[in-house]
């Protein structure tokens, strides 16, 4: 999971977990052996990637701009 979360690293993402469904939503900064560092509004936090099931780039519309409702 590590080497594919790396891919996502300076793009903003949606996190899935499986913990209560839990959905996180920011920047990638980093990728450690145990966790994933997301940034969003200058605040950081750090999720552990054992939880995490699922990442995909926050979907964006055909101008480019980030959708306002996300479905999934």
């Amino acid at each position: 999971m590590k080497e594919l979360a790396e891919r996502f690293i300076g793009k903003e993402c949606l996190l899935y977990t499986f913990d209560g469904g839990r959905q996180y939503e920011g920047t990638v900064k980093e990728v450690t052996d145990g966790a994933l560092l997301i940034e969003k509004d200058g605040a950081e936090e750090a999720v552990n990637l054992d939880f995490i099931i699922r990442i995909r780039e926050y979907p964006k519309n055909k101008k480019g701009k980030k959708k306002s409702l996300v479905l999934d």
